[in-house]
């Protein structure tokens, strides 16, 4: 059996896009009779970095996140910037985005997947941590989002 590229195989997250946040997120609340969470806006390129297909992108993004045990569950509501969130809700519509994982040294993993085939088509920094999506779709079905907390 071949080393796992990620280095765990703990799904940390799972992402669905929206086009409504705020109905959507009150949906969820009502459905699990809990808290609807806060909205968060993302940062701007400024303090993002964020690079969609290697170009930079003012993209940003509306979130909302609720703890779901030991997986959290994100909403996204895209703006009309270049990005994978946009990409995913012109082409596919509302719907699983991503799955998430937390690797310890991103900058190896990216190379390992993209070794196999599964490109970088986006990536950005947060506050506390950065993140990369890869294009694990035609073989996995489903966009990997991979998550590096300092």
């Amino acid at each position: 059996m071949g080393k796992n590229a990620l280095g765990t195989n703990v799904v940390t997250q799972i992402a669905i896009v929206v086009h409504d946040i705020i109905k959507t997120s009150q949906a969820y609340a009502d459905f699990f009779d809990v808290e609807m969470p806060d909205i968060q806006i993302t940062d701007g390129y400024d303090k993002s970095e964020m690079e969609h297909r290697n170009n930079p992108s003012q993209a940003r993004a509306k979130l909302a996140f609720f703890d779901m045990g030991s997986l959290q569950l994100e909403l996204i509501e895209p703006d009309h910037e270049p990005s994978t969130w946009r990409e995913h809700l012109d082409v596919k519509g509302e719907g699983v985005h991503h799955i998430a994982f937390e690797v310890n040294g991103m900058k190896a993993v990216i190379n390992d997947l993209e070794a196999k085939g599964m490109p970088l088509i986006q990536k950005g920094e947060y506050p506390g941590g950065r993140y990369a999506y890869m294009d694990t779709e035609k073989e996995l079905k489903v966009l990997f989002e991979l998550l590096e907390n300092d």
